[in-house]
C-alpha cells in the first residue's frame, strides 16, 4: 500500500492537470506556430511557464487504483500486477485465463 499523502499528491496533480488543460494546449500551439510574430511566440512561452508545474500532464504517474502502488502498473485493468494476479486468480476478471502449454 502506497503512503496516503503520495495518493493524494497524484489526485492533487490530477486536478491541476484538468484545471489548467486548456489554457496550457492554447499557449502550447501559439508556441508551435511560426505564422505568428516571435515577440508573441516569446510571451506565450513566457505564460506557459508561470503555470503551475504540476498541471503539465507527464508530471502524473500511473497508480493502482486498489493500493496505489506506481510500479508493475497495466494501464488496461489500471491495477498493478500483484492485484491484477491476485484478481485474475480469484476469476473475476472476464476473459482471462491463466496460460498453460
Amino acid at each position: 500500500m502506497a503512503k496516503k499523502s503520495m495518493i493524494a499528491r497524484e489526485v492533487k496533480r490530477a486536478k491541476q492537470v484538468d484545471k489548467y488543460k486548456l489554457r496550457r494546449d492554447a499557449l502550447r500551439s501559439k508556441v508551435v506556430d511560426t505564422s505568428i510574430s516571435n515577440d508573441e511566440r516569446w510571451q506565450a512561452m513566457m505564460e506557459l511557464q508561470k503555470l503551475p508545474r504540476d498541471s503539465n500532464a507527464s508530471r502524473r504517474r500511473n497508480r493502482c487504483a486498489l493500493t496505489g502502488r506506481p510500479r508493475g502498473y497495466y494501464r488496461k485493468f489500471g491495477l498493478s500486477r500483484n492485484k491484477l494476479r491476485e484478481i485474475i486468480m480469484c476469476g473475476d476478471v472476464p476473459g482471462v485465463v491463466k496460460s498453460s502449454w
